[in-house]
């Protein structure tokens, strides 16, 4: 979308002071540790970029408060690389891949711009797992980030499960319902049948050497659980669950620049979509 689109789309540039604005509007407010997740081009023209949104965010909780963002790892290597390449490849990768750095390994692309700007702001803290880092900005963006469980990284004493814990919240900035990554760590504390799991290996730094570690989590990539017999067919089921939670009244709604926003208690996310689960699951 060219720039002309975007300020008409906002009705002129979204500053930083109309974000806060809008932001504090919609609910968020000082000492607040949120998770968020942003499509820029629902806002319209953010003048300045992802620095204007993050310093914004911010701003709204001030210094008390905390950011966070799910990173992951953008150039990991894939999953099937041990199982699928011919072994000529695999060594090739094993002996030269390097190893995941919190401080230069870039996030997932697909995660948007944001994260890879949070991740890199001064004073930003980033967990050590490499396929399911995080990235936090704030008072309590050590504690939240620290130890990342190598193992079951959605789970309990995940970064996630702290948010909880902390009374966190999420913010949905234009980004679509689906994209709600707290609910990852609702499937990992679901007691339901059929449960997915994977197991993998990435390279990680341990003393200062670069060594080949084996991970195991549910399958955030796929979907932790055979969600067809519930869930339209092209449909990613966080939609549908986070639809449905919408429509119990929980969480605020409204406008941040030009984007449809949603701001949620991290707790309510979780307990609705474990409940969820494990009802539509049996």
């Amino acid at each position: 979308m060219d720039e002309e689109e975007l300020l008409k789309r906002s009705g002129g540039p979204v500053t930083r002071g109309r974000l806060v604005r809008d932001l504090r509007a919609l609910g968020l407010g000082a000492g607040d540790v949120v998770m968020f997740h942003t499509r820029m081009s629902a806002i319209g023209y953010v003048a300045g970029g992802p620095q204007t949104l993050i310093g914004a965010l911010g701003d709204a909780v001030g210094e008390r408060g905390t950011l966070m963002v799910t990173c992951g790892w953008n150039d990991a290597p894939p999953y099937e690389f041990s199982t699928e390449w011919p072994q000529e490849w695999q060594d090739a990768l094993r002996a030269e891949h390097p190893a995941y750095d919190p401080e230069l390994s870039e996030a997932d692309h697909n995660n948007g711009r944001l994260p890879e700007a949070l991740r890199r702001w001064p004073g930003a803290v980033r967990s050590r797992h490499p396929d399911a880092s995080f990235a936090a900005l704030g008072a309590d963006a050590r504690a939240l980030m620290a130890d990342h469980p190598w193992d079951d990284p959605h789970g309990p004493d995940s970064p996630l499960a702290r948010l909880v814990a902390k009374g966190g919240r999420v913010l949905l900035l234009g980004a679509p319902l689906d994209s709600l990554t707290l609910l990852h760590h609702a499937e990992a504390l679901a007691d339901a049948p059929g449960k997915r799991f994977v197991d993998y290996e990435q390279p990680v730094l341990e003393g200062g050497e670069r060594v080949w570690r084996r991970f195991h989590d549910i399958d955030s990539a796929d979907g932790a659980f055979d969600y067809s017999p519930v869930v339209p067919d092209g449909v990613w089921p966080f939609e549908v669950i986070a639809r449905e939670l919408l429509a119990t009244g929980k969480g605020a709604r409204g406008l941040v620049g030009a984007a449809e926003s949603h701001l949620l208690e991290a707790r309510d996310v979780v307990e609705f979509g474990v409940a969820w689960m494990e009802e539509r699951l049996r």
